[in-house]
C-alpha cells in the first residue's frame, strides 16, 4: 500500500516510483459494459449496489432504492468516540521489505519475528482468478518477467499481473524494487541477486501466518494479525473480475470472517469499502485508506474524506483510517513536526488511524531518526502505523 507516484522520483511516505502501480478508472461507458458482465456472470455483485465512486453519491442512491423496493442493507450506526491506543500497532508494509525483496514469503517471516503486529498482503488477481500477493497491478519492477515472458507485454510497454495464470507467474522470479533505469529504487536494501524469490498466493501467506502463530506465536505468547488489501477494484472489474469477493473468500477459508479475529481489509477506493461492509456483508474489521486526488489512486475524494463530514461518513462503514503521514503530521525542514488534528478527529466518530509509512532510509523533512518519527506519531495519538522497519519501531515503542 502506497501512492502511485507517477514519476521517477521517490518521496518520504509515498510510493515507489513510476507506471501503474494502481490505475485510475477508464471512461465511464467501457465501466458500465464491465459492470454489465459482472452482474450476469457473479451473483455476489447483483446482490448489491454497482459501486459509486461518491460518499454523497451512495448515500442518495441507497434512498432511491428505498423506495423502488430494492433490498437496502443499513450501514454501521455512529460510533462512540474512542481515546488513543494504549499499545500502538506495528504493522509490517509489505513484510520487513527494508530488509528483504517486498512480499516475499521471507520478508513476512522476517517481520513476524522483529515483532509485528500485523503482516500487510496487497492482492492482485491473476488470469484465472487466483488472488496473488503483490503491489502493482504489473510485474516490470519487482520480477524477472521481461526475461521469462518477453513477448507478453502489453502496447503500453508493462507486463500486467492479471495477464497470467498461477501456473505462469510461480516461474518467475522476485528482486529488490527497480526504477525505470533498472536501478535499485531504494539504495542500500537487499542487493543480492539468484536467491531464487517467489510469489505466492494469498492462500499460502495465510496458511504460512497460522503456521508460524502455532509455533513462534506461541512460544512467545502472541498472535500476529493479517492486514489485506484490496487493489484497485475498478480497475479489476475493468478487466472483468470482481476482486473483493475472491480476497474476502480466501481470508474466510483460513478463519478470517469477524470482527474479533485478528485481521483487516484494506481499501482507497470508499464505494468498495462500502459495498464489502453492505453489499458483501463482511464483519471483519475494514480500514479507508487517504491519499491525494492526484495520485489517480480512485475517483474518491479523499479531501472530502478528511473533513469532519467525510470523516462521519466513514465512520458507517470502517472501523478506522489508513492516511498518509502528512495528512497526520504536518512537516517542514528544521521544525518539529504538528499534529494536522486529524487523529483528534477521526477519534471523535470512533474510527482509529493507521498511517503510512514509515521507513527508516526515507524520511519525511525536519525528522532526524525513525524514533524520532515514531514519538511524532504517538504524541500524536496514533493507533498503528505501517512500516518498512519491523524492528527499529518495535525499539522505538520501548
Amino acid at each position: 500500500m502506497d501512492c502511485p507516484q507517477q514519476q521517477a522520483n521517490l518521496h518520504p511516505w509515498r510510493g515507489d516510483g513510476p507506471t501503474l502501480r494502481h490505475a485510475r478508472p477508464a471512461p465511464l461507458l467501457p465501466s458500465l459494459v464491465a459492470l454489465f458482465g459482472l452482474f450476469v456472470s457473479a451473483p455476489t455483485m447483483s446482490a448489491s449496489q454497482p459501486p459509486s465512486n461518491s460518499a454523497s453519491a451512495q448515500a442518495a442512491s441507497a434512498a432511491a432504492n428505498s423506495s423502488s423496493g430494492r433490498t437496502v442493507l443499513t450501514p454501521k450506526p455512529a460510533r462512540a468516540p474512542i481515546s488513543p491506543a494504549k499499545h500502538l500497532l506495528v504493522i509490517a508494509h509489505r513484510g520487513a521489505s527494508g530488509y528483504l525483496p517486498e512480499h516475499t514469503l521471507e520478508a513476512k517471516a522476517l517481520a513476524y519475528a522483529q515483532g509485528a503486529d500485523y503482516l500487510e498482503q496487497d492482492v492482485v488477481i491473476s488470469k484465472d482468478g487466483v488472488p496473488v500477493v503483490a503491489h502493482d497491478l504489473i510485474l516490470d519492477d519487482t520480477s524477472n518477467v521481461r526475461d521469462v515472458f518477453p513477448d507478453r507485454v502489453r502496447a503500453d510497454g508493462h507486463w500486467y499481473l492479471i495477464d497470467f495464470t498461477w501456473e505462469e507467474l510461480r516461474t518467475l522470479t522476485l528482486h529488490e524494487r527497480t526504477a525505470e533505469d533498472g536501478k535499485p529504487a531504494r539504495a542500500g536494501r537487499f542487493a543480492a541477486n539468484g536467491v531464487g524469490f517467489r510469489l505466492h498466493t494469498l492462500d499460502e501467506e495465510l496458511a504460512f501466518i497460522r503456521g508460524l502463530n502455532a509455533t513462534l506465536g506461541k512460544a512467545q505468547g502472541r498472535e500476529v494479525g493479517v492486514y489485506t488489501e484490496v487493489k484497485s477494484p475498478a480497475w479489476h472489474r475493468q478487466q472483468g473480475v470482481d476482486a473483493a469477493p475472491i480476497v474476502l473468500a480466501s481470508l474466510a477459508r483460513h478463519g478470517y470472517t469477524k470482527a474479533t479475529d485478528h485481521a483487516y481489509v484494506q481499501c482507497f477506493d470508499f464505494a468498495e469499502l462500502r459495498r464489502i461492509r453492505v453489499g458483501l456483508h463482511s464483519e471483519l474489521k475494514l480500514i479507508q485508506l487517504i491519499g491525494e486526488n492526484s495520485w489517480g489512486e480512485s475517483d474518491t475524494d479523499y479531501p472530502y474524506l478528511l473533513t469532519p463530514a467525510g470523516l462521519r461518513e466513514v465512520a458507517t462503514v470502517a472501523d478506522g483510517i489508513g492516511p498518509w503521514g502528512p495528512q497526520v503530521l504536518r512537516f517542514a525542514p528544521g521544525k518539529v513536526p504538528v499534529p494536522t488534528g486529524l487523529v483528534e478527529a477521526a477519534h471523535a466518530v470512533g474510527l482509529a488511524v493507521h498511517p503510512f509509512t514509515l521507513r527508516a532510509d526515507e524520511l519525511p523533512p525536519g525528522v532526524t531518526s525513525l524514533p524520532a518519527l515514531v514519538h511524532a506519531l504517538q504524541a500524536a495519538g496514533v493507533d498503528g502505523a505501517f512500516t518498512d522497519f519491523p524492528d527499529q519501531v518495535r525499539a522505538a515503542l520501548k
